[in-house]
């Protein structure tokens, strides 16, 4: 799962964290359920990350909006389904999130070469924030890199956004004159996602060590920090191009902060779910009861 409205809104300021929660939410358990959670449950399940009934309400309306979310009554009871767009970018977000890989210099390369008219500057703007999304760096304008395993995900995303029209793209090796390593640091913001990467060393690793204690709290617990956990990481690997270790800096510390998602995902995965299973389950059941009456 990811994002359901692309790039922007891991930029945003703060006061949209409560969208973000939800996404994450819908992300790893609307599915299970048929895509469909009640506003009752998702208050709830909310409240557990102190967010309030009316920044949640406010919250879904944006997702609405955006046609991310469509609201559907069950038994009476009034909640939302993801839409199939966000269905799309959910599966395509798990195949990043979820199996994420490192490329290895054998690769290659994967270039992008795209000119969109200026009469037609917003679908120039959609265009750059997906090649960000995807993880490509920029060689020169108009010409963006990535490692050569991107090509799939990026064809079918820009086939998808309807942007193939605009973009070439091409196999490619580099030959000379520069040092790559070097080169990779212009291509890509490098010192930025360390910052990134540092911010939620810093912000989780000590969730990890509460968890290993055996006081470190139960499956609601388990799901409040799950929830955070995964909202704080799920924009880096899309932010990471996934570049062979070989050209990253020395002491990368996306190493390390994977291995730490890693540990946190395998700990709270299963109580994490078995809370959130129950308060949906529990809020249907309210909903069938309710409709019976």
């Amino acid at each position: 799962m990811t994002t359901l409205s692309g790039a922007t809104e891991e930029t945003e300021p703060r006061s949209t964290q409560p969208r973000a929660f939800i996404v994450t939410i819908y992300g790893l358990y609307a599915r299970d359920v048929g895509g469909w959670i009640s506003v009752s449950a998702l208050i709830q399940l909310m409240g557990r990350l102190q967010v309030d009934a009316p920044s949640v309400r406010s919250a879904i309306s944006r997702l609405k909006r955006r046609g991310l979310l469509e609201a559907r009554k069950v038994d009476g009871s009034a909640g939302y389904s993801l839409s199939r767009q966000a269905r799309g970018i959910l599966d395509e977000g798990d195949r990043r999130i979820f199996g994420r890989r490192r490329a290895e210099l054998a690769d290659g390369w994967l270039l992008a070469v795209f000119s969109v008219p200026e009469s037609q500057r917003q679908q120039r703007h959609v265009l750059r924030s997906r090649l960000s999304w995807l993880g490509f760096g920029t060689t020169a304008s108009g010409v963006w890199i990535a490692p050569r395993y991107l090509y799939e995900e990026t064809r079918e995303v820009l086939e998808r956004h309807e942007l193939s029209e605009y973009v070439d793209l091409f196999d490619a090796g580099y030959l000379a004159f520069g040092d790559v390593a070097e080169l990779v640091g212009r291509w890509w913001d490098l010192e930025g996602l360390r910052r990134l990467y540092a911010e939620f060393l810093g912000s989780f690793d000590t969730v990890l060590e509460r968890w290993l204690r055996d006081d470190a709290g139960g499956d609601a617990e388990a799901f409040e920090d799950y929830v955070r956990a995964l909202t704080a990481w799920r924009r880096l690997p899309f932010l990471d191009p996934g570049l062979p270790p070989e050209l990253l800096p020395r002491d990368w510390p996306g190493v390390r902060a994977a291995a730490l998602f890693d540990e946190l995902k395998d700990r709270l995965t299963e109580p994490a779910h078995r809370f959130a299973s129950s308060v949906i389950e529990e809020n249907s059941g309210r909903a069938a009861t309710a409709g019976r009456r």
